[in-house]
């Protein structure tokens, strides 16, 4: 039986089956980084982390300013990326829960439509015996489960006394040991055995490197161009840095396999820059991390935690240099690519995100539901130019700063055009807006976590 297409997943397949008749379907490529701050990228502006390859991306393609996790942390931030829908939805509403057996995701979803997929890197969203990327629509696995590994033994070292560490590293569901290889090496590797053994079969790769994520580890050769840098920010830079060759390799591997045009390439972060001590030097909060001036950082509800960078490129489909002010989420990317792909929604209402691929290929601006976001106690809610955030704090590496700002900047009005950096509380001023704004945060809250699905 054939799924029933609401008017806008029928047009939006109807464009992008035009757009692939000519050929084969486009393969697709997610790049996903860990932590890694929105400033520190050279076509975001950074001066002092030079990132080439990545910068690639956006120079054949479009860059992205206002794009934004659907969650301030790992876990959840994934899951949206994955399943198209918001983290509460999707059952991953925080670090910890699994994503649930009977949560689509954009694999489960291509794969019928004769892609080959692949999850290679982190996936933080399952062991491998329940819940693992085998079980969500891939056909293979390399990589880890847990939420971060040591890049060297590839072991998990931060959840004792509680629970004692162990090695983390698969192929499939098969437990492998690759002692002393440098993880994002391998990860990249990886990516390129596995686009070489497509062929010339459609791919799917969902490319997560664990990198600048904690422990702060990098070989000597990506230190040595950083010299210049303070001792912490410079292997943050060398394991970016890493990642960007890494970067480089694979678009090489497309270019030499004829398979550049056929692929649409998404680059992205899963949230802000963190502060947490162990990324940080003897015990002392890290601030080797930039988010380009944002407030906040990973775990806060401000822009610093999920304003993140986001490129994309399909070279002679999407126009090349291109800066968009379209505001996009994570959850969008589900929607965008199987478009790309002239795959169908399932169903009407089947995702939360919505499909920009109209805004990436021809400029039109695509007029988007607001988005939400919860982090408990925080609320937050982004709609046009309004942001209003709810008991936020910043997570800028005090304990203080981790607990809910009180008083009259509990309620927290910014307009993000004007003030990016929402350092002025606009509530009193627009007591109307920030009144409406609340209503809906909240009115959106309780419809969401009615429809959360039980978690397995």
């Amino acid at each position: 039986m054939k799924p029933k297409l609401n008017r806008r997943a029928f047009l939006a397949a109807g464009t992008a089956a035009g757009v692939w008749a000519q050929g084969r379907r486009p393969n697709i490529i997610i790049i996903c980084t860990d932590d890694h701050g929105s400033g520190d990228l050279g076509c975001y502006g950074s001066a002092e982390i030079k990132t080439p390859h990545l910068d690639s991306i956006a120079r054949d393609g479009v860059r992205f300013d206002q794009w934004y996790a659907n969650a301030a942390m790992c876990a959840p931030s994934r899951a949206g990326v994955l399943t198209g829908r918001h983290p509460i939805r999707a059952g991953v509403p925080s670090n910890g829960p699994q994503l649930p057996s009977n949560q689509k995701t954009l694999a489960a979803l291509l794969k019928p439509n004769g892609y080959r997929t692949a999850a290679i890197g982190k996936w933080h969203l399952g062991t491998a015996q329940s819940n693992g990327p085998l079980d969500h629509g891939f056909d293979t696995f390399y990589g880890f489960h847990a939420g971060c590994v040591d890049f060297y033994s590839h072991r998990y070292y931060w959840g004792e006394p509680r629970v004692p560490n162990f090695h983390d590293l698969y192929r499939d569901r098969r437990e492998i040991f690759e002692d002393g290889a440098y993880l994002t090496e391998r990860i990249t590797a990886e990516a390129r055995q596995f686009i070489r053994d497509s062929g010339k079969r459609p791919f799917f790769l969902y490319l997560a490197y664990n990198a600048p994520h904690y422990p702060m580890h990098a070989p000597p050769k990506y230190v040595e161009r950083f010299q210049h840098l303070p001792l912490e920010r410079r292997i943050y830079a060398a394991m970016i840095a890493a990642v960007d060759d890494g970067v480089g390799e694979i678009r090489a591997q497309l270019w030499e396999m004829g398979l550049t045009n056929d692929t649409v390439l998404v680059f992205i972060g899963d949230n802000g820059a963190t502060t947490e001590p162990r990324a940080g030097l003897e015990g002392r909060p890290a601030t080797a991390g930039h988010n380009r001036g944002f407030r906040g950082f990973k775990f806060s509800l401000f822009d610093g935690g999920t304003h993140v960078p986001a490129l994309m490129a399909w070279p002679g489909r999407i126009p090349a240099g291109r800066v968009t002010s379209q505001i996009g989420a994570h959850y969008d990317l589900a929607p965008t690519l199987l478009a790309a792909a002239g795959v169908p929604e399932p169903q009407a209402g089947f995702f939360d995100g919505v499909n920009l691929l109209p805004s990436v290929m021809k400029g039109d601006v695509v007029n988007r539901p607001a988005l939400h976001w919860h982090n408990a106690p925080q609320l937050a809610i982004r709609k046009g130019q309004w942001k209003l955030t709810l008991n936020g704090y910043e997570a800028s590496g005090t304990p203080e700063s981790r607990k809910p700002i009180t008083g009259e900047d509990a309620v927290f009005l910014a307009n993000l055009e004007q003030d990016p950096g929402e350092k002025k509380n606009l509530r009193r001023e627009f007591p109307a807006v920030a009144e409406e704004l609340e209503k809906e945060l909240r009115a959106w809250l309780d419809a969401v976590q009615k429809s959360a699905p039980k978690t397995d």
